[in-house]
């Protein structure tokens, strides 16, 4: 039961209860915690990677979307005010650059890395900015190597409060290897099964080394499908080894939410469960871990007293292509279909975006 804001009761069958509006599942759909998507590109006024919050959050059964670092502290500030009339849950990672992307290459320039900047947008923000991101890749770094690491770590040392730190990783230099060196337990690792040389596979298949070390030391594996990064392979290979994510995102804009192949966290999760993952590992991966990790300390949860943020899905019987970022296909049968999505107590039904229950 929901009531001005919350979960009040959680129960197969709630007894003696009058409600304003029952919504009648008829025992065929599944109610889980709202979902989270701790990885998405929701800042409306870019140019290179950018969408609605409200096509990728609940009009797709996702009640809360975290930006990964799509501003920085030049611009949060516009995308905090537009976030404001969203029906979804808006949080926002702040780009350790001051530019966030507005090109592939903001860390090209260290003089984009500006504490004060930074402390200044947190403290302005302080229930907006959860995070900090830092995109550590060839083409973001440029020249840089490692070194906006090295500041971004130095960063959040420093930063009040201390923000859980998003790393993205792809084409080297820098390695993964050194990347992960810095990294600590708590931070975040996002495109972690990527089929990129600079991953997280030798050659014959094994895991690296290092890989394991970090996941020991409490490195965070965040999937971050996106355009160029989830590899049926590599996941495959992984979750035989007992690696497994923690955590399942997207990486969604308006380029691989119209085109692919992420299209939607629903088809994410067919992804998971035709590499052999059961709905019960998946369904924490996008609400109690996400939440957990961000410090959203009301959400994530079917528990008395949380947010109500709730999402309603059918699980279908039917025949659906699912590609990688790589171009590598696998059929299946099972397919997810959102059908609700209820934010603070209110409730949309999947596919009419103006309505609402």
């Amino acid at each position: 039961m929901l009531e001005a804001g919350k979960i009040v009761a959680v129960a197969p069958r709630l007894e003696n209860v009058v409600a304003d509006s029952v919504i009648d599942l008829q025992g065929k759909s599944y109610v889980s915690a709202g979902w989270i998507d701790d990885h998405v590109h929701c800042y409306e006024k870019l140019s290179l990677y950018y969408d609605d919050p409200d096509l990728v959050g609940y009009c797709n059964g996702v009640t809360t979307v975290i930006d990964a670092g799509s501003t920085g502290a030049d611009n949060i500030g516009d995308f905090y005010q537009l976030a404001q009339s969203k029906k979804t849950n808006v949080y926002a990672m702040i780009n350790i650059s001051k530019t966030g992307i507005l090109a592939q290459d903001e860390l090209g320039d260290m003089s984009r890395l500006q504490f004060d900047l930074m402390q200044q947008a947190v403290s302005d923000y302080p229930d907006f900015i959860i995070g900090m991101k830092a995109r550590i890749s060839k083409s973001v770094v440029v020249d840089n190597g490692i070194k906006p690491l090295v500041v971004a770590k130095e960063f959040q040392q420093k930063l009040h409060p201390k923000l859980p730190l998003m790393v993205h990783v792809g084409t080297n230099p820098p390695e993964l290897s050194e990347i992960m060196d810095l990294m600590e337990a708590g931070d975040i690792l996002t495109h972690c099964f990527n089929g990129k040389t600079n991953g997280i596979l030798n050659a014959d298949g094994s895991i690296k080394k290092f890989v394991r070390s970090g996941l020991a030391k409490g490195i965070i594996f965040d999937v971050g499908h996106g355009t160029e990064s989830f590899n049926f392979k590599t996941a495959k290979v992984a979750s035989q080894n007992k690696l497994y994510p923690q955590s399942l995102s997207t990486d969604i804009y308006h380029g691989n939410r119209e085109n692919g192949p992420v299209y939607n966290m629903a088809t994410c999760i067919e992804k998971m469960m035709v590499l052999g993952f059961k709905l019960p590992d998946i369904l924490p991966m996008i609400t109690s871990v996400p939440a957990q990790n961000y410090h959203l300390a009301t959400k994530g949860s079917l528990v008395s007293g949380m947010d109500a943020d709730v999402t309603i899905f059918n699980i279908e019987n039917g025949t659906k292509t699912l590609s990688d970022s790589d171009g590598n296909i696998r059929q299946t049968n099972t397919i997810i279909e959102p059908m609700y999505s209820i934010i603070g107590g209110k409730a949309y039904a999947i596919g009419e975006q103006n309505g609402s229950l």
